[in-house]
């Protein structure tokens, strides 16, 4: 396994982006669905890493900054042929180590609820994240939770 900065233009990156675009949409109420398109993962406020096992994409995962304190993991994505191998938790270290790098006080995310999301809540709340307020543009409702992560 080796986890790098990822280079946005490799089909494979963008591939699992997609993917994790379109199967979020698919999966949440409407206007419920926050997913970074790639667009989104350009923009200079934010960093993603991949996560490779050989020469194959197996996960994704991305850092935004928002504002001096705070920053917010999206785009965590794990390709199905690779679940349940302790990739996710890696690449959750990689974030929050740099999220602490950069001194940020709080590392949030906002995520769905229900049996699609429940493999993906357990790892946040086994690494020290709690459910907690909407922060940035979010709103919480009946799918959507915020969870945070005091780094500082």
């Amino acid at each position: 396994m080796r986890i790098a900065p990822a280079d946005l233009a490799d089909p494979q990156v963008r591939d699992l982006i997609a993917y994790h675009q379109r199967e979020m949409l698919e999966r949440s109420p409407p206007g419920l669905s926050f997913a970074l398109d790639l667009s989104g993962l350009q923009r200079p406020d934010v960093s993603v890493w991949a996560v490779h096992v050989e020469e194959r994409l197996a996960a994704i995962g991305a850092l935004k900054r928002l504002g001096r304190a705070r920053g917010e993991i999206k785009s965590m994505r794990t390709h199905p042929d690779f679940l349940r191998r302790g990739l996710a938790a890696a690449l959750l270290e990689t974030i929050i180590a740099q999220a602490r790098s950069e001194q940020l006080a709080v590392l949030s995310l906002e995520t769905g609820s229900g049996p699609m999301f429940e493999a993906a809540l357990a790892l946040y709340r086994r690494r020290g994240f709690v459910n907690g307020e909407a922060f940035a543009d979010y709103a919480l409702s009946d799918f959507n939770q915020c969870l945070h992560l005091q780094l500082g």
